[in-house]
C-alpha cells in the first residue's frame, strides 16, 4: 500500500496531503459554497468517493481549509478542477500550493499541457496559465459540461499550461 504524502508549507500550520475518505464531507460542503455561487460546478458525494485519489486537501487543525483536484483527461492533457479554499483562508498561498502540487503530479504521469476553466483566470495567470479559447480544447473536456445548468453557455475562462512534456 501506497504511504500518504504530506508536504509542509513554513508560512502554514497544516499539511497539504492526498485526500482520503473521511476527507469526502467536508470535501463537498467547501465545494457547495462555491457551487451555490455559481463559481464551481457541485460535486456529489457519491462522484466525489469515485474520485477521491484524484484530489489533494490542505487540513488545519484536523479541519479541511481546501482541496484541487487533477483529472486526466488523454494522454497528454489534464485539467485542474474543483480549486476551492475556505473563503477566510484567501491570501495564504493554499490555493497556489494545491494547483502546484496538481501540477507536479501531471509532470510525474508524463503530461504535456494542463487546463483549466474558470472564474479567476488572474489567479491562474500568476501560476503560468494563458488564456484560450474554450473551442480549441478537445470535446472529452466536456463531460462534466452537460451537468451544468449554464451549459452551453460557459461563461468561464479557458485556460492551458504547457508542462514541458515531450
Amino acid at each position: 500500500m501506497k504511504e500518504p504524502v504530506e508536504t509542509k508549507v513554513d508560512a502554514l500550520p497544516g499539511i497539504f496531503r492526498e485526500a482520503v475518505i473521511k476527507d469526502v464531507e467536508a470535501m463537498q460542503k467547501l465545494i457547495q459554497v462555491f457551487a451555490d455561487k455559481d463559481l464551481m460546478l457541485k460535486r456529489h458525494a457519491n462522484e466525489l468517493y469515485e474520485t477521491v485519489r484524484e484530489y489533494n486537501v490542505y487540513e488545519e487543525d484536523g479541519k479541511i481549509l481546501g482541496l484541487c483536484g487533477l483529472k486526466v483527461i488523454w494522454k497528454d492533457l489534464a485539467e485542474v478542477r474543483s480549486l476551492a479554499v475556505e473563503e477566510s483562508n484567501f491570501g495564504r498561498d493554499i490555493g497556489q500550493t494545491l494547483v502546484r502540487m496538481a501540477l507536479d503530479e501531471a509532470r510525474r504521469l508524463g503530461i504535456a499541457r494542463a487546463f483549466t476553466l474558470t472564474y479567476v483566470p488572474r489567479f491562474f495567470e500568476k501560476l503560468g496559465f494563458q488564456e484560450v479559447d474554450k473551442s480549441t480544447l478537445p470535446h472529452k473536456v466536456w463531460g462534466d459540461c452537460v451537468r451544468c445548468h449554464k451549459f452551453p453557455d460557459c461563461d468561464e475562462t479557458g485556460m492551458i499550461l504547457d508542462l514541458g512534456q515531450a
